[in-house]
């Protein structure tokens, strides 16, 4: 276990780890095409580049990272020396997801390694090439006992979470979240569970309609709509309503042309049952552009739904996919009754030149992280934690942050021998008030 523990170990695995992948990566971004037509350019800023940015920081801040960290000891422990500790919690299971298999799979294994923990890491299967290709790197990189890749499906999965760990990393869905907290709990392991929700988007009326549509359509229709902090719905104000609709039109053809299915900057859904499941979400009445899908290719196009009620299937759980409903608000307290139908969401975004408008939405709701005027670039700041709060998750990571996950923080007290006040020592008596003035004083 020593190679765990030894600092410079771990650096010379991730420095390794790092030449693997980058080797690779045509291999990488081939087998997420494979899986469900990634385009090569999303495969690149999304998974292989921002896998590659974080090895590169954690490799050059872990010596830094791993430090132990001098406190301001307590008055009440004088004289000593007080520091923290970063220690590995052991063995971690790190559970990916297969919206982005290789970055969620490989982003918190790093951590994870970094921090001197053995990992075992479960790709989906529902992506299979990304999940082989995970494999043969791993095993390239790593001692056997040190980090395993172990493929399988949801048998596979129950069968580790009934295991005893010292750590659960999962990123999915939260009906499955709840499956890995309850067995998270028979052995009171902590746990980062990186979840989701129904993520709004406002609009309100002092807002650049254009550059909006311009960042939404990017923001949403990435990756095909399966993206964890994708806008869920947009709620604009009524009046903008028709204009927005028109940019968003716009923009959606400009970027992926007048038949998306032949774009190849438009991604699929990854397998016949979410397909169906998002096809079934789409009241063709409703449909006020795109709505064009076929099955056998897993194809759902980019799809804009005019949406009155909060009680439809559409609006009753999270999208994940390229259907994106519009909703309007006539006064601002409406928009507080919409997002309050839902549980504390993984994103949040407005659209707006108002400061203070800005300013109230952000301190106004709880959710994980957000943009003013954006979508979903907050995610690529590793000085930004990023996690979710209530049902979209618990915990957070990036950076330094994700370092900190994975470590157990182990406060110490040295406390030195040339002093030792017989305050605290029983017998206790005609010590109390010398005791209250002392600690009123603190």
């Amino acid at each position: 276990m020593s190679y765990k523990l030894n600092i410079s170990s771990r650096k010379e695995a991730l420095i390794k780890l790092l030449d693997v992948i980058i080797k690779h990566e045509n291999e990488i971004i081939q087998a997420l095409y494979d899986d469900f037509k990634k385009p090569p350019f999303e495969s690149i800023a999304t998974e292989t580049n921002y896998v590659i940015s974080e090895l590169k920081d954690t490799i050059k801040n872990i010596h830094k990272w791993s430090k132990i960290r001098r406190v301001l000891p307590s008055i009440l422990n004088f004289p000593s020396t007080d520091y923290i500790v970063k220690e590995p919690y052991g063995k971690v299971l790190i559970i990916a997801p297969w919206n982005y298999p290789f970055q969620l799979a490989i982003c918190p294994l790093v951590s994870a390694v970094a921090a001197g923990n053995q990992v075992v890491l479960k790709p989906s299967e529902l992506t299979p090439k990304t999940s082989a290709i995970l494999l043969k790197i791993i095993g390239k990189v790593f001692q056997h006992q040190h980090v395993k890749v172990i493929e399988g499906g949801v048998e596979t999965a129950q069968k580790l979470l009934t295991q005893r760990w010292d750590y659960i990393f999962f990123t999915g869905s939260v009906a499955v979240g709840k499956i890995v907290a309850k067995a998270a709990a028979e052995h009171l392991t902590p746990v980062t569970l990186e979840l989701g929700g129904k993520n709004p988007c406002i609009i309100d009326e002092t807002a650049n309609l254009k550059l909006a549509a311009k960042r939404i359509v990017w923001g949403k229709f990435l990756n095909a709509g399966q993206t964890c902090i994708a806008p869920d719905y947009i709620l604009i104000q009524e009046d903008m309503k028709s204009h927005f609709v028109e940019f968003m039109k716009k923009e959606i053809t400009k970027s992926y042309g007048k038949n998306p299915k032949e774009s190849p900057d438009f991604a699929r859904i990854v397998n016949e049952k979410n397909c169906l499941r998002l096809m079934s979400l789409i009241e063709p009445e409703k449909v006020i552009f795109g709505g064009e899908t076929d099955i056998e290719d897993c194809f759902i196009a980019p799809t804009l739904i005019e949406e009155n009620s909060l009680d439809t299937l559409l609006m009753r759980e999270e999208i994940f996919g390229p259907l994106l409903p519009i909703i309007t608000y006539k006064e601002e307290k409406e928009i507080a009754q919409t997002i309050s139908r839902y549980e504390k969401p993984l994103a949040l975004y407005v659209f707006t030149d108002d400061r203070k408008f800005a300013r109230k939405i952000v301190t106004s709701f709880s959710f994980g992280g957000g943009c003013v005027n954006d979508t979903v670039i907050h995610f690529a700041n590793k000085r930004l934690p990023f996690g979710g709060v209530g049902h979209s998750g618990i915990g957070a990571y990036h950076g330094q942050l994700s370092f900190d996950t994975f470590s157990h923080h182990k406060g110490i007290v040295k406390k030195a021998n040339w002093l030792d006040l017989h305050l605290r020592y029983a017998p206790y008596a005609n010590k109390i008030e010398t005791l209250k003035k002392i600690l009123r004083w603190l």
